[in-house]
């Protein structure tokens, strides 16, 4: 008499990869660097009067122009801006909306690229065509200049705002590599069986065609981070960024410009900030690309 025969839950390639990639993440301190970074870095941003008051009143906005461009005292480790206010504070300030910015903004290009490289990913003809027209006008824009003149010709340019012309600029190189992880997948054996199973399209796409467009874009939407922080900075120095009262790195490296010779401190440090967080953005996001390879593991 034969043996019944016992149905085990379906589980996708992509479920099975993803239960090595903790393990393999935990075991390299290529990982725990640029995350410790990061988690001081996410502090500072929750509560920055509370880490700006170790030193001084840990208020950006009280200055003293007897202190103009003044060099590092006790209480004011990075000097004093042109103004006459602290340096210190300003940066520690200036870390919410940097990464405000960067993380909105990636969040709003994943989300699109996900559903529209999903669509494209899972139906040929004319709404793959239409997909790649739509990508290609934006990718015919260069990112930083499509941003420009839109953010000139808005009036209020809050975090909000920028964040959200960051983000509709950012998605297209995204959406390609969901629309790619999902061709690649949707013939596979696990998704066959599902359908087979009678499991809906809505599910199939939730459960196991979704999971596996994840991974690789989630290690590029981490560089995107980095990047897009880089794109605020940089609006912000030509003037077209955040606007006052709002405190960022960017706006202080381009009120730094001006003194660069004679307070170079205006400059190295919100640089620096800038620097090591971008870094490690990049280094979190080349990590997690290789745990999500199984042939690096």
């Amino acid at each position: 008499m034969a043996e019944p025969t016992t149905l085990t839950p379906l589980t996708s390639a992509p479920a099975l990869r993803a239960r090595g990639v903790w393990p393999t993440l935990r075991r390299r301190a290529a990982f725990w660097i640029p995350a410790a970074v990061l988690v001081v870095l996410v502090v500072i941003a929750v509560a920055p009067g509370w880490v700006a008051g170790f030193f001084g009143n840990g208020d950006p906005r009280v200055c003293d122009l007897a202190r103009t461009v003044g060099s590092a005292t006790d209480g004011h480790p990075f000097g004093f801006d042109v103004q006459g206010c602290d340096v210190y504070a300003n940066v520690v300030h200036g870390t919410r909306n940097s990464l405000l910015v960067g993380f909105t903004a990636t969040i709003l290009a994943l989300l699109i690229a996900l559903v529209v490289g999903t669509l494209a990913g899972l139906r040929d003809g004319w709404s793959d065509t239409l997909f790649a027209r739509t990508t290609d006008v934006f990718l015919g824009f260069p990112f930083l200049l499509g941003a420009l003149v839109v953010l000139i010709s808005l009036g209020d340019r809050s975090v909000w705002t920028v964040s959200l012309v960051l983000g509709i600029f950012s998605w297209p190189v995204m959406a390609r590599l969901v629309r790619a992880s999902v061709r690649s997948v949707r013939g596979a054996e696990f998704v066959l069986a599902s359908q087979a199973m009678g499991i809906g399209g809505w599910r199939t796409v939730t459960r196991h065609v979704l999971p596996n467009a994840l991974g690789p874009v989630l290690a590029v939407a981490t560089i995107a981070v980095g990047q897009i922080i880089v794109a605020e900075s940089t609006l912000t120095y030509l003037g077209v960024g955040l606007q006052a009262p709002a405190i960022s790195w960017g706006r202080q490296l381009a009120e730094a410009q001006q003194q660069l010779s004679s307070a170079p401190h205006l400059l190295i440090w919100p640089g620096s900030f800038l620097a090591v967080t971008v870094l490690s953005l990049i280094w979190l996001g080349d990590v997690l690309r290789d745990a999500l390879d199984p042939r690096q593991r």
